[in-house]
């Protein structure tokens, strides 16, 4: 079972932002056969908090999409996720595609990083890449508008 605590930083849209994220990482814990207990934090945040904590972090002067940063292990915590709204709108529009969708694709890439998935070489991106689309496609978060 999937435990999803949410802290919205941006603005008072809890719900709608929450469904979508719901829907991603449960079709996304489904998807991988996890099995155990698990906890995850998603963090909605601005472009500016985002680009002090990818400073801070890891010595990057700019906004990012997302951060994740996986959990020890000792708990059935896996990590914590920071998505900037901002960017997630951006990228929505220039990726011609919903912000349900870019949202989605945001939280089940930061999921995925928390998991110890990476996308550092060719392989790994297409490993990565892959399961995204397919968690992606079966919870019907689809590209086109």
């Amino acid at each position: 079972m999937l435990k999803i605590n949410y802290y919205n930083q941006y603005d008072n849209k809890d719900k709608k932002y929450k469904k979508t994220i719901n829907k991603a990482l449960k079709t996304a814990f489904r998807y991988l056969k996890l099995k155990n207990r698990a906890l995850i934090n998603i963090v909605l945040i601005t472009d500016e908090k985002i680009k002090e904590m990818n400073n801070s972090y890891r010595n990057i002067d700019k906004e990012t999409d997302v951060l994740s940063f996986e959990n020890d292990g000792v708990t059935d915590e896996i990590g914590d996720v920071f998505i900037s709204l901002d960017r997630c709108q951006e990228q929505a529009i220039a990726y011609n595609h919903s912000f349900e969708r870019e949202l989605a694709f945001l939280s089940v890439h930061g999921f995925l990083h928390c998991l110890g998935y990476d996308h550092m070489n060719e392989a790994d991106e297409r490993e990565m890449f892959s399961i995204q689309e397919n968690i992606l496609e079966k919870a019907k978060f689809r590209r086109t508008k």
